[in-house]
């Protein structure tokens, strides 16, 4: 089974009002192993960049001023995406601007049924714990000191191993019977595995044994137990 894990950096927070995507990152993984296969992009948004937003994931408008617009590498994207399911933390925040980079370019929208959020698996993985990225790799031990900004790539190398955890672990193979989008639910979901419970076994010597037992102890001379030496 084929899956993306993604993340992406803007200038603000909707798309709606104007921001625009600036850098993705694309991890491939194949029943649930990266491949090594990736898609990287950082995309000039033709805007200013917002302080605020700079100081997330250090993009400036300087840095992205001879990028290639979102247009130019769309469709090597969209050949790397191709059908599968894609992964991301908070993942309505992410299809929402990478749905508007492509409508703005009279490109199809990608299906919301392919979206899986890593924010909604932990929660019923975890309820009540903290959700961020940051805290999820604390959880699984997953070192992230090389993470001193956000970044699309180096994030979504980090989400990838998240994902693992948080569907199984690395005994992969186990929710083979379940789609990717329900594999966290219908796992622990499943009714338990019925147990047959077996008769008590007798255990007591029996009349012959006894006999057997009494007649070997008559031949011992001075036995100890009756304080023989």
């Amino acid at each position: 089974m084929r899956e993306i894990i993604f993340d992406t950096e803007t200038t603000g927070l909707d798309p709606k009002t104007g921001d625009r995507m600036v850098e993705i990152g694309c991890i491939e993984l194949v029943n649930r192993v990266p491949t090594g296969a990736m898609f990287h992009g950082y995309f000039n948004p033709d805007r200013d960049m917002p302080a605020e937003a700079e100081a997330v994931h250090g993009l400036s408008a300087s840095f992205l001023s001879d990028k290639p617009r979102f247009a130019e590498r769309a469709g090597e994207l969209l050949e790397f995406l191709a059908e599968a399911p894609l992964v991301a933390h908070n993942a309505g925040f992410d299809f929402a601007f990478l749905n508007a980079e492509l409508s703005m370019i009279g490109l199809a929208p990608v299906c919301h049924s392919r979206m899986i959020d890593t924010v909604k698996l932990a929660r019923v993985r975890h309820p009540g714990a903290k959700l961020s990225l940051d805290a999820l790799c604390t959880r699984y031990g997953i070192d992230r000191s090389h993470r001193t900004r956000h970044g699309a790539l180096l994030d979504a190398e980090l989400l990838a191993q998240v994902y693992v955890e948080l569907t199984g672990g690395r005994q992969i193979g186990l929710e083979l019977a379940c789609g990717p989008v329900d594999a966290i639910d219908a796992a622990m979901a499943a009714p338990p595995r019925e147990r047959v419970f077996r008769p008590a076994r007798p255990h007591s010597a029996s009349e012959a044994e006894l006999a057997a037992h009494t007649a070997f102890l008559e031949t011992v001379k001075a036995p100890l137990w009756l304080g023989g030496t």
